[in-house]
């Protein structure tokens, strides 16, 4: 009595009448009981008669979100946590070896960027001709005959990321 006092739902001028108070709160919450339970009751029919009715989706519902929670956890073992790539070197040994010179090695950059030998002679601030030069001797080096060859040689030595 005193709680329900404490916290607002007995009003003041009802609180001279003790017993009769605690009778009737007995009497509100027992019915709060019953009409939630038979509210819980109805729910529930209607649950048991809505998967009686639609049984098949009910099924292929739980098939779904099993392989939903399967594709989850394939997906965060395949995707998940991965150790970072080794940082980009260029391949040092490769570059000493095939003789390939720093500008050259600029231009081999531009030219996987997909950039044309104006754009190349733009960036850099050469002319066009230098930068025909320098990919011919590139082709040289690399065993290509054309700019994609030259590019996917490089790729596969390491000479660009």
């Amino acid at each position: 009595m005193q709680v329900l006092r404490s916290i607002g739902l007995i009003p003041k001028w009802w609180a001279g009448r003790g017993g009769e108070a605690m009778a009737i709160w007995k009497q509100v919450l027992g019915y709060g009981v019953l009409l939630a339970a038979g509210t819980l009751a109805l729910q529930w029919l209607e649950y048991q008669h809505l998967v009686r009715m639609h049984s098949g989706e009910f099924y292929v519902f739980l098939v779904a979100l099993a392989f939903l929670a399967l594709g989850v956890v394939i997906g965060v073992r395949v995707f998940g946590r991965r150790e970072p790539p080794p940082p980009f070197d260029g391949n040092p040994r490769a570059l000493e070896s095939l003789g390939i010179s720093p500008r050259e090695l600029t231009v081999l950059h531009e030219l996987a960027a997909g950039r044309s030998n104006k754009e190349i002679a733009a960036q850099l601030n050469i002319s066009p001709n230098t930068v025909k030069t320098h990919v011919s001797r590139l082709f040289e080096k690399l065993g290509a005959e054309r700019r994609t060859d030259a590019i996917n040689k490089a790729r596969e030595l390491g000479l660009v990321p």
